[in-house]
């Protein structure tokens, strides 16, 4: 039941982001005044025509993910015809730009939107506190809630911990018997013994154990730091929330800028997808755990893929929002028309390419899924 329930969110996941966009870009180019030809629900090819209102034909088609919107003349070859009135074409530069922008600002929008609502009664904690530090500022400014636990971070080959069978990644509850919040904790209660009692949290599952330890000068041979056990957020305001949402988004958008850049330059110098970077069954992978945690999980996720959706759209790529901005960008500056099958093939090039990355990316996330 819930791998079903996990399937029906991971397609309506994508279908909303993708018909916000198209939304987008629907609404701005009939407020300037340009013909849209389809508004299709789904990709081609065309199951039915759903209805027709004004000039537009709302369209179902077979394949069940996102959607598009087909705008007069935007793919025309023949001058007089990509310059008709209503093309895309014969809008003014500025419209052009708003139109091809229309897509980014609604997943934006709803990134911002969602981020503003959780962060209101969903009680969200922030990603942008990114050191135990800043959280416990924050939590010292009564902005979040943390208890801090004991990480251990490195055991040392032949230390009395890892003959003990301590493992790294665990976290250590208590010491004999007292619970500890702070290494300061482990160091005082060690200090002056020759062995102690370790309760450990250990693995994905949080399995509980306990291992005696023994001790040299009172050390385990464990690196240890402290790490937030437990987070929470008080129920804010909406003007605070509103805040909170700006930060979280620019936050956010410089993080997925860095992610992307680091893709690039991995794929150029390695050959390999970085780690943090996830495609289609990543996000069908990430949709399975949101929908487990609970519907404001689920939501997180989809304000997250909004926000990276607009941000990768805007990037000046071949194929994408950002790439074909470009070219109005350049012919607002040289005063003439582009040659229009240069512009149709590079944004053929750029679509295939971008197919081949979407492939290795996928690819990857098959590879990590075993």
């Amino acid at each position: 039941m819930t791998f079903l329930i996990s399937t029906v969110a991971f397609i309506v996941l994508l279908t909303i982001l993708i018909i916000i966009h198209e939304l987008g870009h629907f609404t701005a180019a009939r407020f300037f005044g340009v013909d849209v030809e389809e508004f299709g629900f789904g990709l081609p090819p065309r199951a039915k025509t759903l209805f027709t209102r004004g000039k537009t034909a709302f369209t179902l088609n077979w394949v069940p993910f996102g959607g598009f919107v087909k705008l007069k003349g935007e793919n025309e070859v023949d001058t007089q015809k990509r310059f008709e009135k209503g093309s895309f074409a014969s809008a003014s530069f500025p419209a052009r730009i708003l139109i091809l922008c229309g897509g980014v600002a609604m997943n934006f929008l709803l990134a911002f939107t969602l981020l503003t609502l959780g962060f209101s009664v969903g009680h969200w904690v922030p990603n942008f506190y990114t050191s135990i530090e800043q959280m416990q500022e924050a939590a010292a400014r009564g902005e979040i809630s943390m208890e801090t636990g004991v990480y251990i971070s490195a055991v040392l080959p032949d230390g009395p911990a890892a003959k003990a069978g301590v493992l790294k990644d665990s976290a250590i509850q208590s010491v004999n018997g007292t619970p500890v919040a702070k290494p300061e904790d482990v160091v005082a209660l060690q200090k002056g013994k020759s062995h102690v009692l370790y309760t450990l949290m250990e693995g994905k599952e949080k399995k509980i154990r306990t291992v005696d330890v023994g001790l040299n000068d009172g050390k385990s041979g464990v690196a240890i730091s402290a790490f937030a056990a437990k987070l929470s957020a008080p129920l804010r305001s909406v003007p605070t929330a509103v805040h909170v949402a700006w930060r979280e988004t620019t936050f956010m958008t410089v993080q997925t800028v860095k992610g992307i850049g680091n893709l690039i330059h991995s794929l150029a110098t390695t050959g390999h997808v970085p780690e943090g970077i996830t495609g289609i069954v990543g996000i069908a992978v990430l949709t399975y755990s949101s929908v487990q945690e609970g519907f404001m999980t689920y939501l997180r996720l989809v304000a997250l893929l909004s926000l990276s959706l607009a941000i990768l759209n805007i990037l000046p790529l071949p194929a994408l929002d950002g790439g074909r901005l470009l070219f109005v960008l350049i012919e607002m500056v040289i005063r003439r028309p582009l040659n229009q099958r240069f512009e149709l093939l590079v944004n053929a090039v750029g679509f295939f390419l971008l197919i081949a990355l979407i492939l290795v990316i996928t690819f990857n996330d098959v590879i990590h899924l075993f």
